[in-house]
């Protein structure tokens, strides 16, 4: 994976093999970004990055200034390997080895962007429900979105507060508001 963009541009970091992951593919991401830099001074927002894997998207905000970012992930060696990689390059990024779904029971902070990436295979009624989890706990602030990326056989669309949906390749991003 790569850094596309921010003080690290071009930065490539390589994962451990064989961790349980599936990172956001390059072009994915500059889409993404480029959706967010249209809507947010991205040095003035906080982040959580929900099933942050290798830690890819929350590297893109640091790399881009953002100051405040929390990564959680249950797997140990993908907290172990972001971790390392926080601690190398010096990245403001709290990172939480926990469930997410027992994280967000329990987690009161708002945050203006909370990126939620689970695998692909999560239970669906348990994917499904993450919206309602994260806006109902009111992680989002007013002003704020929560992005969700899923395959494009996962649909939101009937959400109250789901608001578009992007598809990148094999990537689908659904936006939701509080």
């Amino acid at each position: 994976m790569r850094i596309i963009s921010g003080k690290y541009k071009g930065k490539r970091i390589t994962a451990p093999k064989r961790l349980p992951v599936r990172p956001t593919t390059d072009m994915a991401k500059e889409g993404l970004f480029n959706i967010l830099n249209n809507r947010y001074v991205l040095e003035e927002v906080s982040v959580l990055d929900l099933f942050s894997g290798t830690g890819n998207i929350s590297y893109e905000f640091a790399s881009r200034g953002c100051e405040t970012i929390v990564a959680v992930d249950a797997h140990p060696r993908c907290v172990q390997f972001i971790r390392k990689t926080v601690k190398e390059l010096a990245f403001p990024i709290t990172v939480f080895k926990s469930d997410v779904f027992k994280f967000l029971q329990r987690h009161k902070v708002q945050y203006d962007i909370v990126f939620a990436d689970p695998p692909y295979d999560a239970v669906e009624n348990e994917f499904l429900k993450l919206p309602h989890l994260v806006l109902e706990n009111g992680l989002v602030k007013e002003g704020g979105v929560l992005i969700v990326e899923h395959s494009p056989q996962t649909h939101f669309e009937d959400h109250p507060n789901f608001q578009e949906r992007r598809k990148y390749g094999s990537s689908v991003f659904s936006f939701f508001a509080p």
